[in-house]
């Protein structure tokens, strides 16, 4: 799978095992930053990681940063991009499953590199469902999306 990670300097010492660990089970990984744990705002980091996925370069993406509380927010904020805070295996399978989610955010400073090892596992090798009620409600998710488009005025997404 391609995948695009990011974090900011608090998910730096994770992220790279990570990395790792992607690359190592196969994966194609675009490791779009922070290369350092100099401090960073992590929107911005977000903000790429989302762009290789809507651009179609990434087909799921994994924001590390502290807490994942931050990475999960700034995530939702972008129109395509449905994330989720996962720091446990059901979670993170359940969340691709119900609520095609194509976004996984993780907090180094919360789980370890052993979970965060299983609740990846999880995740990448979730799908989503065929069942039309959960498809309603994902296609539910979207018309809120153009909603709040045209209450901003700007051009609605997809």
């Amino acid at each position: 799978m391609r995948l695009a990670i990011g974090g900011d300097h608090a998910g730096f010492p994770m992220k790279g095992p990570v990395v790792a660990l992607l690359s190592a089970w196969g994966h194609q990984v675009a490791d779009l930053g922070t290369h350092s744990a100099a401090p960073v705002d992590f929107p911005d980091i977000a903000q790429a990681v989302c762009a290789a996925i809507k651009e179609g370069q990434a087909e799921r993406g994994v924001l590390v940063c502290g807490t994942g509380v931050g990475a999960c927010i700034a995530g939702n904020k972008i129109p395509g991009i449905r994330a989720a805070l996962c720091h446990d295996v059901y979670s993170a399978h359940q969340c691709v499953e119900h609520d095609d989610v194509n976004l996984l955010c993780l907090g180094a400073q919360i789980i370890g590199i052993k979970l965060a090892e299983e609740v990846l596992q999880a995740f990448l090798g979730a799908r989503f469902s065929t069942e039309e009620h959960f498809r309603r409600r994902v296609a539910k998710l979207a018309e809120l999306e153009r909603l709040a488009a045209r209450e901003l005025g700007g051009p609605a997404p997809g």
